[in-house]
């Protein structure tokens, strides 16, 4: 038990070696949870981290708290049941853009709109790594893999679109390399109650290096990272490439120089109720130029368990149940034997 006593990394951090391949973004990810949770209050004995298979996937091996390594694409329901029937614990997902959004999206998508209280972790890196370099659901068109030596024909998802669509009730971006605006982005989805999902762009330097150079790297980045700041307008780059998301003609946003935005400047909105306008933002995204970062949607919403809860409860208040006698009321026939 570490009841009692201040808690650091080292509590978070299991004897695993881990076993990424050199360079990986997954490690700063890793790193950037083991040193946030103790300064989240949080604790191992009521912490648990569940995934799927990939890279990802072996994510709860190097945590020093509890956690399930479950079957492709299953961890959101899986966790569900979880934080379902054990409210006290912290109940966190870790997926990659494979996992989540191929054989695993159907689930995530409906825990995404049943705002159960979970934090999933997305690592996008475009590809499946872990099977060696195939084209995954967020494969760019024309990206050339192992699976896809003429280029990809699928349209990608957009994880964060799918997120809003979902009508998710908080979604947010950020990148591997960036340790403050990382562990900034986690401690919000932590003290949020619901479903947090987080993007996490994440560099696979094997199958897929560079994929998101234009933002990650320190001397392009700050030309094409979209900062979102609740209710400040969206305006970007450095001074001498000033430029604004602004509203467009006919519905939408684009991009414009910020001496030609005028008074058509978004401010943004993180907690409207209506996902609209930050799904407008997250169409921005350009692989290959600006793209937004930080918390597009914050809004609450009573919890899925909080809701079930009180229907058990008022279905208890009706007395004792009699499952033969459901069974056998309503509309109920016999079938006729030989």
């Amino acid at each position: 038990m570490t009841q009692g006593r201040t808690l650091t990394r080292k509590d978070f951090t299991s004897d695993q070696d881990v076993r990424w391949c050199p360079g990986c973004g997954d490690y700063a990810i890793l790193a950037a949870v083991q040193g946030l949770l103790p300064e989240l209050g949080a604790v191992p004995e009521r912490t648990v981290f569940v995934s799927g298979i990939g890279c990802a996937a072996r994510f709860p091996y190097y945590m020093a708290t509890y956690g399930l390594h479950s079957i492709h694409g299953r961890a959101p329901a899986i966790a569900t049941g979880l934080a379902v029937t054990r409210p006290d614990l912290d109940v966190w997902i870790v997926t990659g853009d494979g996992d989540a959004l191929s054989i695993g999206g159907n689930h995530l998508i409906h825990a995404l709109r049943r705002n159960v209280n979970l934090k999933i972790l997305l690592f996008n890196n475009e590809v499946y790594g872990l099977t060696k370099g195939q084209y995954s659901p967020t494969s760019r068109v024309g990206q050339v893999t192992k699976s896809s030596p003429m280029g990809a024909i699928d349209q990608p998802f957009n994880p964060i679109s799918l997120a809003l669509g979902a009508e998710a009730t908080f979604v947010a971006r950020t990148l591997d390399n960036d340790r403050d605006h990382l562990q900034r982005t986690l401690r919000a989805a932590y003290e949020h109650r619901g479903t947090a999902f987080i993007e996490i762009f994440q560099n696979c330097i094997v199958f897929n290096d560079d994929a998101f150079l234009t933002v990650r790297d320190r001397a392009t980045g700050g030309h094409n990272r979209i900062e979102l700041v609740h209710g400040q307008p969206i305006v970007f780059g450095p001074d001498d490439d000033r430029r604004a998301v602004v509203t467009k003609e006919g519905g939408g946003v684009e991009v414009l120089p910020l001496r030609e935005a005028g008074d058509r400047v978004v401010v943004h909105d993180a907690h409207a109720d209506d996902p609209t306008r930050a799904f407008a933002v997250s169409r921005l995204t350009d692989r290959a130029g600006p793209a937004p970062f930080g918390i597009f949607r914050q809004v609450q919403r009573p919890l899925y368990e909080e809701l079930l809860d009180a229907q058990v409860e008022q279905a208890q208040g009706h007395g004792t149940a009699n499952l033969s006698a459901l069974l056998s009321s309503g509309n109920v026939w016999d079938v006729p034997g030989d």
